[in-house]
């Protein structure tokens, strides 16, 4: 992916990629258990453009607080929530909020409670409630509290798989899924 519309560098191109753009990009790539090249397309003097610079200095500023829902993660089998990545870790779901649902967020397809819940950014433990196949994150703080994602770790006894339609349907087509 480029940080801009092109491989290399052009000085007319100044339609720049956000620092979420590119974090959401690296969770999904997390998420799916893929890898992410990002190219930066330097000056023909080697220097890094500023616009470069201030996206890639967002997102590492995002991965000071947050790198644990990124470094060393594995496939992950929970992967649908409106507004939501997910990347696995062992055991740990980190729920990677894009779209802040506000003071609640139901996570369907699960049928396991987790060990604990907490939000990365704090350590502030996060109330769940397993009704049926649904998780639910109660007592969320009205605004995100980290910007411009917002991860709660999820630590279960075992590593969940979520029981949706979709998923069903993609490895019935495609083959795969956790058994496989």
């Amino acid at each position: 992916m480029t940080l801009n519309d092109n491989w290399g560098y052009n000085a007319v191109d100044e339609n720049w990629k956000t620092p979420a753009a590119v974090l959401n990009n690296l969770i999904k790539c997390s998420q799916d258990g893929g890898n992410y090249l990002l190219n930066i397309g330097p000056k023909a003097d080697g220097s890094i453009p500023g616009p470069s610079t201030r996206v890639l200095e967002g997102v590492g500023e995002w991965m000071q607080r947050n790198g644990s829902a990124i470094y060393g993660t594995q496939k992950c089998w929970v992967n649908l929530a409106s507004g939501a990545l997910f990347t696995r870790k062992s055991n740990t779901i980190h729920v990677c909020i894009n779209a802040w649902p506000g003071r609640t967020m139901i996570i369907g397809g699960i049928d396991k409670k987790p060990k604990s819940a907490k939000l990365a950014v704090s350590g502030k433990d996060v109330e769940v409630t397993l009704k049926g196949s649904r998780l639910i994150l109660s007592g969320l703080p009205a605004q995100p509290p980290d910007q411009p994602v917002t991860v709660i770790a999820l630590e279960f006894d075992a590593a969940p798989v979520q029981n949706s339609t979709a998923n069903r349907i993609v490895y019935a087509v495609l083959g795969g899924g956790p058994e496989a």
